[in-house]
């Protein structure tokens, strides 16, 4: 900002960013301003947080559909018969598919985005179970991806089984940990993601239009690749899952014999 002003840019077309607010962002507590560490932090979990991590879950759970083509059928299944023979997927009419919903969470739980969350700080010294000291100031985290995998916590936490989310315990899975926190791929708590409700409304519209008008394939002789890759976000090792994949469209419902191998 102060770049813009010495380089004599009206005020009136300037248009604030987000780093200008960082920038003028005053810790009342502190009586200091952030560093520019904190800032690049910031500027990284506004990215990071935001497309990537939803790309990233869709691209894990449209992998896991290309791997288990029963899935992908008793969605495409369920879809059909909410939708009818309409062209597209209605946000409204995601609130009929659990199968659908089962697919995103068991996804989120198999595949979280962020092994890990934001680190946290404590406020004051605290004992953990009369064994761990944690003093103040100390950074604390928590190992999502090893939380959905904990055998202690779910049967059989490896495979892909939809059934943990279908079954009349977990019919109101509660993703934001308020009865309790047994997978958290958007945190807990008064921290958690304040957008997590618009990336469950987004994995849900994307994968049912996906299913709805494609018909998703392993190639003959190529499987996805499941390894992972460390960027911004747990990434598949291939470039995505499309890529191993053969989709046949399907005009509106209705298969068609087109099909297009994506390279």
């Amino acid at each position: 900002m102060k770049e813009e002003e010495s380089l004599g840019v009206n005020k009136e077309e300037y248009v604030l960013s987000y780093v200008d607010t960082l920038l003028d962002l005053q810790l009342h507590e502190e009586k200091k301003k952030l560093s520019e560490e904190e800032i690049v932090s910031l500027c990284s979990e506004f990215l990071s947080a935001s497309t990537e991590s939803t790309s990233t879950a869709l691209q894990w759970i449209m992998a896991n559909l290309v791997k288990h083509p029963h899935v992908q059928e008793k969605v495409y299944t369920e879809i059909r018969g909410v939708v009818g023979e309409n062209e597209e997927v209605k946000k409204e009419e995601l609130q009929e598919m659990p199968y659908l919903k089962a697919v995103i969470l068991e996804g989120l739980k198999r595949h979280p985005p962020g092994h890990f969350v934001l680190p946290h700080a404590v406020t004051e010294d605290f004992v953990l179970d009369d064994k761990y000291v944690i003093p103040k100031d100390g950074s604390v985290n928590f190992m999502v991806a090893d939380m959905g995998w904990d055998p202690k916590v779910w049967e059989d936490p490896m495979a892909f089984k939809l059934e943990r989310f279908l079954n009349d315990h977990d019919q109101d899975f509660d993703i934001t940990g308020g009865r309790e926190i047994k997978m958290m791929p958007f945190g807990a708590g008064r921290r958690i993601c304040p957008g997590f409700g618009l990336a469950m409304l987004h994995l849900e519209y994307f994968v049912a239009n996906l299913v709805w008008n494609f018909e998703w394939k392993a190639v003959d002789g190529d499987e996805v690749d499941w390894t992972e890759k460390q960027e911004f976000t747990r990434l598949l090792q291939a470039a995505a899952a499309a890529n191993h994949a053969q989709i046949t469209l399907q005009l509106f419902g209705k298969k068609s014999k087109i099909k297009h191998h994506l390279n």
